[in-house]
């Protein structure tokens, strides 16, 4: 496979980006900080990107689930709401429905994300397809890296098909699903694949505490 041509970051809207976020993160982290997510976000996200066309966008998404996880890490004051991390390999697939499902279904009572060990240049369209069927939300439905603060925030990860590279944090609550992998998967496959998930998304609201 031809290697793809590093990035070239696009700076000044890389720059309004971090500069809306450095605003809502005032008086937590310096706009340094804020910059320096912003662009090793994009830098990441284009590592695997085959279009680049809204990838400025896709980074401020991501660095802003990051300053939210670091800001966790930190000790910043929260509501307490549990942090639930889907990691499967490619994260196109089984995480990408297992978060989106899960956010649907808790209706703000649980911070959700998901990741990928080598993640894939985009989500499968069947997957998505079957996400927007159950009536979920697709906007943050993109391919991310695993990263050290998300994992570090999460109370709960959930590993999917990821085997040796899934993330091991002491202290944390896993969860295995075994499900299949849809890639490659006709539209009635990765429906059954995504109810299955749902079933699973039932027991882990069960076990929670009462919202």
């Amino acid at each position: 496979m031809t290697a793809l041509p590093p990035p070239v970051l696009p700076d000044e809207r890389l720059a309004a980006g971090a500069a809306r976020l450095a605003v809502r993160y005032r008086g937590r982290f310096s706009a340094e900080t804020v910059q320096r997510l912003v662009t090793d976000s994009y830098t990441r996200l284009a590592e695997h990107a085959h279009v680049r066309t809204h990838l400025v966008v896709l980074a401020e998404r991501f660095a802003a689930e990051r300053l939210d996880a670091l800001a966790h890490v930190e000790g910043a004051p929260g509501v307490g709401l549990p942090r639930v991390l889907f990691v499967c390999s490619h994260n196109a697939g089984r995480s990408q429905m297992g978060a989106a499902l899960l956010a649907h279904r808790a209706a703000g009572h649980v911070v959700v994300s998901s990741a990928g060990t080598q993640p894939a240049p985009a989500v499968e369209p069947v997957v998505a397809q079957a996400i927007t069927e159950a009536g979920a939300d697709t906007a943050d439905v993109f391919p991310k890296p695993l990263t050290d603060e998300v994992v570090r925030a999460a109370d709960i990860i959930i590993t999917m098909g990821c085997g040796d590279a899934c993330p091991v944090v002491p202290g944390r609550r896993y969860l295995d699903w075994p499900v299949a992998d849809p890639e490659g998967a006709p539209i009635a496959v990765v429906r059954s694949i995504r109810d299955e998930i749902d079933a699973h998304i039932t027991e882990l609201l069960d076990s929670l505490p009462s919202r």
